[in-house]
């Protein structure tokens, strides 16, 4: 594994190369991203993640609020996590500078003399907007050398539809650049071969299959049809609910495929979100909500043993496949099974245009589009 996570990525889309830099990692900036659990920062403990290369320092402070800074002290630039935090305010380990946790404005150079006319309050240490829903903590990710923008939108939330329901979560790293995790995670041909087993599916069950795609803001959407009838899943559900199942998967940028699965007053919802650790490092973080059997005794330790068990498949696939990718070997996307990749990759570019040049953004998808492949 350890030379897995040592292969360079790979990105299968010559109209995103031309769009960035050579230097450029292939990140989309000004988002918000999963940093880590919220039940990793306790008390005042300072925890560390990184963020599309970025290290961060991440606490709560004695209010309760979430806050997110750059790891490293602009004086000297050593980590901050290596400091003190009070609740309040973060005191780097080398020379005691003091900064705010919740803006990152220093408060204190305790160097600093009497005829020393240093404005303290000029000086700011790296900050991400911060925040927690579904029991993560969400950093919006800014632009390197710009200003967090005056309105930012709110971090995403799972959509849940009752009151009372279980939720789990789980995740897992892929050696891989985030564009592959992420075009692993739509794609919708692997199943039989990657996921194979009793409940779930097998190569006997593959067919061919028809669905109806539609464009959606910065993404697309698996219009609601009635799901495959060769999963054991699903047909629990209408055993359970006596009416029809429907589902619904989206797609959204920069990193998130949402599915929501419905029958009666039954429900499922889901989401998977693929975030770029390092150019050769992703980590896939799932959170699953329901409200069926939630009177069953260990109903989210079953739940979560099936989930795992399809991670760890697809972090084995990713793994042997980054062997392959570290040669740099020429790729290629099929139609129709691979047409949402290229979705994704022409958001992409297209979203990066729009940003350079002040245009709005075009989307790939004219309209509704019907899809056809075997699975």
């Amino acid at each position: 594994m350890t030379k897995a996570l040592q292969s360079a990525p790979q990105i299968a889309s010559s109209a995103l190369r031309e769009a960035l830099p050579n230097s450029d990692a292939g990140f989309l900036w000004d988002f918000w991203y999963p940093a880590l659990r919220s039940s990793e920062i306790k008390g005042k403990k300072l925890s560390m993640a990184m963020l599309l290369e970025v290290p961060l320092v991440l606490g709560r402070t004695s209010q309760g609020q979430a806050f997110a800074m750059r790891d490293a002290c602009p004086h000297r630039g050593i980590p901050l996590s290596y400091g003190r935090f009070d609740g309040q305010a973060v005191e780097c380990s080398y020379h005691g500078w003091k900064f705010d946790a919740c803006s990152g404005r220093c408060l204190e150079i305790p160097s600093l003399a009497s005829q020393d006319k240093l404005r303290v309050d000029r000086i700011f240490a790296g900050h991400y907007p911060c925040t927690e829903h579904d029991g993560y903590v969400w950093v919006f990710m800014t632009t390197p050398g710009s200003r967090t923008p005056e309105n930012i939108p709110q971090a995403p939330r799972l959509p849940v539809f009752s009151e009372k329901y279980k939720i789990t979560r789980l995740s897992c790293e892929l050696p891989s650049h985030v564009d592959q995790g992420i075009i692993g995670l739509m794609d919708p041909a692997h199943g039989p071969f990657v996921h194979q087993s009793w409940y779930w599916r097998s190569r006997r069950s593959i067919h061919e299959k028809e669905k109806r795609f539609e464009p959606i803001p910065n993404g697309f959407r698996m219009s609601r049809h009635e799901p495959s009838s060769n999963s054991a899943p699903y047909k629990l559900l209408r055993y359970f609910s006596g009416e029809a199942t429907t589902t619904m998967i989206d797609f959204v940028l920069p990193n998130m495929r949402l599915e929501e699965i419905r029958s009666g007053h039954l429900w499922f919802s889901s989401r998977a979100t693929v975030t770029p650790v390092r150019r050769d490092l992703c980590r896939i973080d799932f959170v699953a909500a329901w409200n069926l059997v939630r009177w069953m005794p260990l109903v989210v330790t079953v739940f979560r043993a099936f989930a795992k068990k399809f991670l760890r498949q697809d972090q084995e696939t990713m793994i042997r496949q980054a062997e392959g990718l570290k040669h740099n070997p020429h790729l290629m996307l099929i139609d129709d099974a691979d047409r949402p990749a290229k979705w994704y990759f022409a958001l992409k570019a297209n979203l990066l245009e729009s940003r350079s040049t002040g245009a709005p953004m075009v989307h790939p998808m004219a309209g509704p589009v019907t899809l056809r492949w075997r699975s």
